[in-house]
């Protein structure tokens, strides 16, 4: 007799095995591959954050001027790239300046492929992403350097000390610094926000900026307020002596204020002009060396010409 709980129990037990389904087989390798590719979708802006922590700047700059000229003209050739958020919307990866450059044209949405990404593969993804741009501040570098370094650590699972070891060697097989100057970007995380301004306007250079990385963040402090007050900076013997004092507790404000008021050997001074202001002046393809070339001719010019006057005077 036909037991209908039976035969209804046992299709309770069937096993999905996995197995391709009868519309899957039937599908060409191309269409199978294309279902893998990432798709391209149209995400509002109003749904993208920025990554958090981001450590590379989006300034509005020459480079901010001609992105939003090429996305006026063209649209958004390159996607963005972001993963999921646990709670809606969408965390960007790279894209930061497209982004800002959508937002200024007014646009509603950009194009973003959306991938689903660990913690540590969006920061490594992220940096990479940004580590090919053609400038990059020496700030943007260091704290990039050091998110990779820590995700590459926390992915091998490793001792702290030999985990940033073989993070730092993997980072620089990846790309163009050595690993020593890995280690010096990296120590620049250690300077306060003033300091490592400077470093970023190229008013302290970067082997000085690490021995400075190692004083006391209220050494940083004392030391910026001599260099704000009396505009200067040390240099790279004046950095290693302040290390020093700092190793052997005789860091004073009388002792910097001293030490910076030294003369440095083979001095030279500057006068910064923003290149803003001397564009007008000469056409737009005009690089900075050919500027300053042109510059130094004038004034060579001009001094002459006020020679002239001044013995036109005294022969009358």
């Amino acid at each position: 007799m036909y037991d209908e709980r039976k035969d209804s129990m046992k299709n309770d037990r069937l096993i999905d095995l996995g197995l391709t389904g009868y519309e899957e087989l039937f599908k060409s390798t191309e269409e199978r591959l294309d279902a893998r590719k990432p798709k391209v979708e149209a995400i509002p802006l109003a749904a993208l954050t920025p990554f958090r922590n981001h450590p590379f700047q989006v300034k509005e700059d020459e480079e901010m001027a001609q992105l939003i000229r090429s996305i006026a003209a063209a649209g958004v050739l390159s996607p963005a790239l972001a993963r999921p958020l646990p709670d809606g919307g969408y965390e960007l990866i790279s894209g930061h300046r497209r982004l800002a450059a959508c937002k200024a044209l007014g646009m509603d949405a950009m194009p973003v492929i959306v991938r689903d990404l660990t913690d540590e593969e969006a920061v490594i993804t992220m940096v990479d992403s940004n580590l090919q741009r053609e400038h990059i501040l020496p700030s943007e570098k260091a704290f990039a350097y050091k998110m990779k370094m820590e995700a590459l650590s926390h992915q091998g699972k490793t001792s702290r000390q030999v985990g940033e070891r073989w993070s730092v060697s993997q980072i620089s097989e990846a790309g163009t610094d050595s690993e020593r100057q890995i280690h010096r970007y990296i120590r620049l995380t250690n300077l306060i926000p003033d300091i490592l301004k400077l470093v970023d306007e190229g008013k302290i250079a970067l082997t000085p900026a690490v021995e400075l990385s190692y004083l006391q963040s209220s050494e940083q402090e004392m030391l910026f307020s001599v260099i704000d007050s009396d505009e200067v900076t040390p240099s790279l013997s004046q950095a290693r002596r302040l290390r020093r004092m700092s190793e052997t507790l005789t860091f004073t404000d009388d002792a910097v204020l001293q030490l910076l008021s030294e003369v440095k050997g083979n001095q030279v001074e500057y006068v910064k002009v923003p290149v803003d202001k001397l564009r007008g002046f000469f056409r737009p393809d005009t690089s900075v060396k050919q500027m300053t070339e042109t510059l130094v001719k004038a004034m060579d010019f001009y001094n002459k010409h006020l020679a002239r006057q001044r013995k036109d005077r005294d022969a009358r």
